[in-house]
């Protein structure tokens, strides 16, 4: 699948860095065009990958390139009045050539909370390929302040895009991890998973040809609908044989041949693996029963996959969701390991969406009520010498 990304703000454009990245490692060619917009000056000049061209500083008249504090109000605002200039940068990209826009956001600070759905709106009007976001959840320990920006942007995005995928902080954050430790880690779980997802189909000349092709097409249809998705993954090393004769998994036998015995171990060392993806840790934790469509992708060396357990994989996820629309193929790698990615789009069973809208309504109370306390101190303070003083003007 060939995307066009803009990274939005601090996490989006590290994101998309680490995109370009996994692509120049993995020959994957996801991303056609790369486009990173915010209003701190140093973030941008922080990043690796995106061409500088494409890097892209508003609200210079309002910020001075110093970012937005947190200020999602003030980071939205800067974003509409400065879409030309964004606009800019994105008039660069072959839209001819891409299949879909990818707008990357962290949804807790400033900029690309405030500014992924404006940007998300602005692309639906005036193209006709899809539009997805991908929103990054702060952790329940980064305070009110971001948990209320990531509520309010959450519900916002997830009307302006035709499907939001999300990726949690607080299901990944590792205890005792540094800050920038901590982010790097995050980052590259959500471009391993969303890598191979869009990485299937993409055929060069001399490739291994999948046995059920998962093409573009095949993820635009699981995403049609809207709503909120989550990705699941799990993976398998393949293991190298003593004797020197290549690459023997653990899903084949030690002889490496094709028998009977072989077949039905490989195809139940599959359908494992797709219930480890489904059952693991999901970008969004969340219930898979009711899930509205899944998709699911076994990525890996040829002779490792299974068709039978491909099939298996796709029933058993037809059970566990209740959904009729369940896609599911092979993606021949070189990468010496199998590995399952599960999209499953259109789920509504998410405690921590619910848990995080709670907190921001009671942290928008407090805000409120802080800022009506202050008002409050400040005549008290001042009112004492108001009938003894005149005030300058």
């Amino acid at each position: 699948m060939k995307l066009a990304m803009i990274g939005f703000g601090q996490a989006g454009g590290k994101i998309v860095d680490k995109f370009l990245e996994y692509d120049q490692n993995t020959n994957s060619g996801i991303v056609r065009s790369a486009v990173a917009v915010n209003t701190a000056k140093a973030d941008l000049l922080g990043l690796n990958q995106i061409p500088e061209q494409n890097r892209v500083l508003i609200g210079q008249a309002r910020v001075k390139g110093h970012g937005v504090g947190a200020d999602n109000e003030l980071g939205a605002e800067i974003a509409e009045e400065d879409i030309d200039e964004i606009q800019g940068a994105i008039d660069n990209i072959p839209v001819h050539e891409v299949d879909a826009f990818l707008v990357v956001a962290g949804l807790g600070g400033g900029t690309g909370s405030g500014g992924s759905p404006v940007i998300a709106k602005h692309l639906k009007r005036i193209y006709t390929e899809p539009v997805y976001g991908l929103g990054v959840l702060p952790g329940s320990d980064e305070g009110g302040i971001y948990t209320l920006n990531a509520a309010r942007s959450f519900q916002t995005f997830v009307r302006e895009v035709d499907n939001l995928m999300v990726f949690d902080n607080d299901a990944w954050r590792k205890t005792g991890e540094s800050v920038e430790g901590g982010y790097d880690h995050i980052n590259e779980e959500i471009v391993r998973r969303f890598g191979v997802l869009f990485g299937a189909g993409e055929v060069e000349a001399g490739d291994n040809i999948a046995e059920s092709v998962v093409d573009s097409s095949e993820i635009i249809n699981t995403l049609d609908g809207g709503g909120v998705s989550t990705v699941g993954y799990a993976s398998e090393e393949v293991e190298r044989s003593s004797n020197g004769g290549g690459l023997l998994s653990r899903f084949k036998g030690d002889d490496g041949g094709d028998d009977g015995m072989d077949t039905a171990n490989t195809t139940n060392r599959i359908t494992s693996l797709v219930r480890k993806a489904a059952l693991g840790r999901l970008t969004l934790p969340c219930e898979i029963e009711g899930a509205e469509r899944a998709l699911l992708v076994m990525a890996g060396p040829p002779e490792h996959l299974n068709r039978k357990g491909i099939e298996r994989g796709r029933k058993w996820l037809e059970e566990q969701t209740g959904s009729m629309e369940v896609r599911g193929g092979d993606y021949p790698t070189n990468a010496p390991k199998v590995a399952a990615s599960i999209l499953l789009a259109g789920v509504h069973n998410v405690p921590r969406i619910k848990e995080l809208q709670q907190v921001a309504i009671e942290a928008q109370d407090n805000i409120d009520d802080i800022r009506q306390q202050s008002e409050d101190n400040l005549e008290q303070l001042v009112e004492d010498d108001e009938d003894e003083l005149d005030p300058l003007f």
